[in-house]
């Protein structure tokens, strides 16, 4: 990810400079940067849900937690609904990576399978660890927030 940002910030700077110092640019600059980009997305969206700091309405499931078996029911739920979502958004990117196989890129010429391939990765990987802790029962985060609240 450190490495994706470092790429992207230089091209991106790069491009800059010799646009507006020298009335050129790099094409392959901003076509990188965006492939780059959409990979970083998808792989803090993994890590952020591995390390329980996705978005979350914890305002309802809070006021659960002195009911023990409705927390457990209501955490069972919001990991079912993960599943659901990870499932619809594995199938609608393997769909874009089969389209993408027979494509290229206009610059860099790689396979644009690459543009979805990082979300077919996110939700198989979050898939899996929603299952994981479905399996474990392990209870949901409730994040920083949850005292404010």
């Amino acid at each position: 990810m450190a490495a994706c940002l470092g790429v992207m910030a230089l091209a991106v700077f790069l491009n800059v400079v010799l646009r507006y110092g020298f009335g050129g640019g790099v094409a392959a600059s901003e076509e990188l940067s965006r492939l780059l980009f959409i990979w970083v997305v998808f792989i803090g969206a993994t890590l952020a849900y591995r390390s329980g700091e996705h978005m979350a309405f914890t305002g309802l499931v809070g006021l659960l937690r002195t009911r023990p078996a409705a927390f457990r029911a209501a955490t069972t739920v919001i990991r079912l609904l993960v599943l659901l979502a990870c499932v619809l958004l594995a199938r609608g990117a393997w769909q874009q990576v089969l389209v993408g196989l027979g494509s290229h890129s206009v610059v860099l010429g790689y396979s644009t399978a690459l543009q979805p391939l990082p979300a077919l990765l996110c939700a198989v990987a979050i898939g899996a660890m929603a299952c994981m802790e479905l399996l474990r029962g392990t209870p949901l985060q409730l994040g920083h927030g949850a005292e404010v609240e």
